[in-house]
C-alpha cells in the first residue's frame, strides 16, 4: 500500500522544527526517522522533537510528566502512561512564537540529560560466524556430469 501524502500543514511544521534545530541547536547532529507515525528528530543520538499531523512532539523530563500532562493542548503520546516525558502539544499550545520557543527550548534542554536508546542488535549473526549452508545433495539427473 503506497504511503499517505503528507499534508502541506505537517510539511510547513516539519520545515519550522528543522530551523528551529538550526538556529537553537548548531553543530549538533540531527537525524531525521519515521516513529511512533511522525517524523522523529534525534539529536545527538537522542529522540527530542517531532511531528505529527499538526501537532508537535516534545520530550521532557519524566518527572514533569504529571505537571505538563494538565497543560491544555497537551497529550501523552502514550495514553496507556507507557512513555513518560513524551507528549504531543497541540496547535493551540505552541500558537505565539515565544510558546514555540519555549516547547523546542525546554525539549533541547532536557536532550542531553535523556537517556539514548541502545542499539538494537541485528538479528543475523556477523559473516565470519555465520553457520554454513549444508552442502546440497546433487540429484541423480546430474551424476551424469561428474
Amino acid at each position: 500500500m503506497p504511503a499517505k501524502p503528507i499534508a502541506p500543514e505537517t510539511l510547513q511544521l516539519i520545515d519550522a522544527v528543522r530551523e528551529a534545530l538550526a538556529a537553537h541547536a548548531p553543530g549538533a547532529e540531527v537525524e531525521e526517522k519515521a516513529m511512533f507515525g511522525c517524523l522523529v528528530f534525534m539529536v545527538n543520538g537522542k529522540m527530542c522533537l517531532g511531528v505529527e499531523n499538526d501537532e508537535l512532539l516534545v520530550r521532557l523530563p519524566p518527572d514533569t510528566h504529571d505537571a505538563v500532562a494538565e497543560m491544555p493542548g497537551l497529550r501523552p503520546l502514550s495514553s496507556k502512561g507507557l512513555m513518560q516525558g513524551y507528549f504531543l502539544v497541540g496547535p493551540t499550545a505552541y500558537a505565539s512564537r515565544e510558546a514555540w520557543q519555549q516547547w523546542i527550548a525546554q525539549a533541547l534542554a532536557f536532550n542531553p540529560l535523556a537517556k539514548a536508546t541502545p542499539k538494537r542488535k541485528s538479528q543475523s549473526p556477523p559473516a565470519a560466524q555465520a553457520p554454513k549452508a549444508p552442502a546440497r545433495k546433487r540429484h541423480s539427473v546430474f551424476e551424469s556430469d561428474i
